[in-house]
């Protein structure tokens, strides 16, 4: 019976682990001479440790010179090599992968090296050795900020089209150090095995963030935070806290504003202090915007007051009243833990009129459990938990739905009997009313998180 090729490409990825097979469609094309509908590609997995100091042969078979450095040029491809870094006796020299025919102990070039480019600078260009060798990145997966032992690559060989370097992953274990320690000192066959008995530590490259200091390389470099932002915010906050300071102000300047502001939130305070202080007053003003107002007012407060007022008058005029209003209570008071963006319906509107609210609502999620009911004079008359809007009609007063008792507390109460309110109802958010019966603002389940975990 004839194997089929998806069972041969098991056999031989079950025996022969250092090979990996993959099936291409023709449409590709650089295979639309070929008339069979797939093709067989072979990928050999290659350290970059291994490639460093390879000698470089031209196409009589004599020695040219040695590989110096493995370059990428992101603007084109971030995936691929584009080039090796040759030192030759004419001084360095860019191969591109276009030339190169063989890679196995040693690089073999098509071209000679007068047809070489010469390399005269890295401008746009990722050095692999300087860029990521021995450099912190970020696993995106994981969550957290590990050092770089090795890369690993892997060698795509394609009827008819050469050869091409896709980078496959980053090592970040013991087995790139290994292999990196001990190179040159013990046999190339001998290595091999002794690494293999360790086991591999990779991160695939699709998961790594790079951390680029330099504002204007970064921009050049195409290092995006994109993967960053997709993370939670006390992800994000716990990778941005292991960072050193340098590296930590490079991350936080890259991130959108809205994302930056959840992440700030989640930080811990003395480093809240620290990254403002590091941001220009109109980038500091657009993060503060898109913070939850009573965190804001929280943060300005520990700043010095030149800071903050520098930082208030970048503002927008109402997200700066919000914000100065909050800095006027005592922090350690109801109405200093309070924010003032909460939703507010008169009692008869409709359970539709508050789907629409929640729809353009732009606090923070916290702030949505539940629609409060104000009256004449934004007096507190009724709340409504979200549930209950879900299970009623659009047509339904939401006087109708209002739960029974209505709880709240003054601006005055300290932290203890905030607490302490929140624990004997269960609630979710606590509304701060005044001597009048005004609704001031509303106090959330994250906020007395923030209180207990002070404490500890």
């Amino acid at each position: 019976m004839r194997p089929s090729l998806a069972g041969f490409c098991r056999l031989r990825i079950r025996f022969f682990p250092e090979l990996a097979f993959s099936v291409v469609n023709l449409s590709s094309p650089q295979l639309e001479c070929c008339r069979e509908p797939y093709i067989l590609v072979a990928m050999t997995a290659l350290a970059l440790s291994e490639i460093l100091g390879l000698p470089v042969y031209g196409p009589g078979g004599n020695r040219v010179g040695r590989v110096r450095e493995v370059a990428i040029v992101p603007q084109e491809d971030s995936n691929h090599i584009s080039a090796f870094v040759v030192k030759t006796s004419e001084g360095d020299r860019l191969l591109s992968m276009r030339s190169i025919v063989q890679i196995n102990g040693g690089v073999r070039s098509s071209a000679e090296p007068s047809e070489w480019s010469a390399y005269g600078s890295s401008e746009g260009m990722l050095l692999l050795e300087r860029d990521l060798l021995d450099q912190q990145i970020i696993d995106v997966h994981g969550r957290k900020v590990v050092r770089v032992n090795d890369v690993d690559l892997l060698q795509e060989r394609i009827t008819g089209d050469g050869i091409r370097l896709r980078v496959g992953s980053v090592d970040v274990g013991a087995r790139g150090g290994m292999r990196r320690l001990l190179k040159n000192i013990i046999p190339r066959a001998a290595l091999a095995s002794v690494v293999s008995k360790v086991p591999p530590k990779p991160i695939p490259w699709e998961f790594v963030n790079l951390i680029e200091t330099d504002p204007a390389r970064r921009v050049r470099l195409k290092i995006s935070s994109d993967r960053l932002e997709k993370l939670h915010p006390a992800d994000l906050a716990d990778i941005i806290e292991d960072l050193a300071p340098a590296e930590r102000d490079a991350v936080f300047q890259s991130l959108d504003e809205e994302v930056a502001a959840e992440a700030l939130e989640e930080i811990e305070p003395k480093l809240q202090v620290a990254i403002v202080n590091s941001l220009d007053s109109d980038r500091a003003a657009d993060i503060f915007e898109e913070m939850d107002p009573d965190a804001a007012a929280d943060l300005l407060a520990d700043l010095p007051q030149e800071r903050s007022e520098e930082i208030l008058e970048e503002m927008e005029p109402e997200e700066r009243q919000d914000v100065r209003d909050l800095l006027e209570f005592e922090e350690d008071t109801a109405a200093g833990r309070m924010t003032t963006d909460y939703m507010a319906l008169s009692p008869n509107a409709r359970v539709s009129d508050a789907v629409d609210m929640l729809r353009k609502f732009e606090g923070g999620i916290e702030s949505m459990s539940t629609i409060f009911l104000v009256g004449e004079g934004e007096k507190l008359v009724g709340a409504v938990p979200l549930v209950k809007l879900v299970l009623a009609s659009p047509e339904t007063r939401l006087a109708d739905l209002a739960a029974d008792p209505l709880i709240s507390c003054s601006p005055e109460a300290d932290e203890n009997e905030v607490s302490e309110i929140f624990d004997k109802y269960n609630l979710l958010t606590l509304p701060v009313v005044d001597e009048a019966g005004t609704l001031t603002g509303v106090i959330t389940a994250d906020d007395v998180i923030s209180i207990l975990r002070d404490r500890l």
